[in-house]
Parts: C-alpha cells; sequence; structure tokens
C-alpha cells in the first residue's frame, strides 16, 4: 500500500481555523509554540502538528498516520495536559479591551503552582468590536483565568 504524504496547512488556514489573526499564528510558529517548516519563504504545518496544539484528535501525541520505519517507538512517559482556549469577548470598545488585555496580562505574570507559565493573547478586532483571549497553560490554571474573564465581563461590566 503506498504512503499518503501528510496533509500540510499554510498559516494563513491555521489562521482561518483558529479564529486567530495571521501575525498570531507566525508569532506561535517563531516562538516554537507551534511547529512549522519552513518550504522558501513560507511555513507548512504538519496536520498532526495542528491538531497537537489545536487540541485535537492528535493531541495525544499519538501518530494519526501509518507509523514511519524511520521514527522511534513512542516511549511512555509521564501524564502531561495543557489547555489550549481561545475566547472570544463581543461589543468590546478599545479602551475596555485593553483594561481588560492588561488585568488578564497582570493576573498571569506571578508564578504558577507547577512552575509552568500561564501563556496568553489577545487580539482585538476594532471594526468588528471583538477581543479574542488565546489561553495556553495547564488546565487548573486556564480554568481560574477562564472564570476570571467570566467575572470581568458579566459582573464587571466597566473592568
Amino acid at each position: 500500500m503506498p504512503e499518503h504524504p501528510p496533509e500540510y496547512f499554510s498559516v494563513e488556514q491555521v489562521a482561518e481555523l483558529l479564529g486567530l489573526h495571521v501575525r498570531t499564528v507566525r508569532g506561535y510558529v517563531r516562538d516554537g509554540r507551534l511547529r512549522a517548516t519552513r518550504i522558501g519563504k513560507q511555513y507548512r504545518i504538519a496536520r498532526r502538528d495542528f491538531e497537537s496544539f489545536a487540541g485535537g484528535p492528535g493531541a495525544d501525541g499519538a501518530d494519526t498516520t501509518a507509523e514511519s520505519e524511520d521514527s522511534p517507538p513512542a516511549v511512555p512517559g509521564p501524564l502531561h495536559a495543557e489547555a489550549s482556549v481561545v475566547v472570544q469577548i463581543d461589543a468590546i470598545g478599545v479602551r475596555e479591551a485593553a483594561r481588560l488585555s492588561n488585568t488578564l496580562l497582570a493576573a498571569v505574570s506571578g508564578p504558577r503552582g507547577g512552575g509552568v507559565p500561564l501563556r496568553i493573547e489577545t487580539l482585538h478586532n476594532e471594526e468588528r468590536s471583538t477581543l479574542k483571549v488565546i489561553v495556553l497553560g495547564a488546565p487548573a490554571d486556564a480554568a481560574e483565568l477562564l472564570l476570571l474573564v467570566h467575572t470581568l465581563t458579566t459582573e464587571n461590566r466597566h473592568v
């Protein structure tokens, strides 16, 4: 049976699938958060790497394609979980988005219990009056931050 070449996504396709700006995705690639291969002047993201980043079917590290002869056998290790969350906040102006972003960034700036920093990115779309908050980190830490987002957006309309 012939091997099928892996499916690759462009940065633009990944940005569209995740609802992010292309520059944000490129930043993830440059920071090493999203694994990609550079082909010429463009990055290509393998389906497995995209699914791992986005928390999809390949997120557990299991290869969804047939194993190649060159790949070493999987070595079991301690379980590790990481949450990838995108929250969209609608009807938010520039000032309110900046205040909320600064509050969330300040909330994650201190040391975390597990020693792994919680990563957060925010992207405000002024035309649509939306703010996307992207959270990456330990599930418990991400849950705490989501609770803060909920509190700030429901009880305290003016952050």
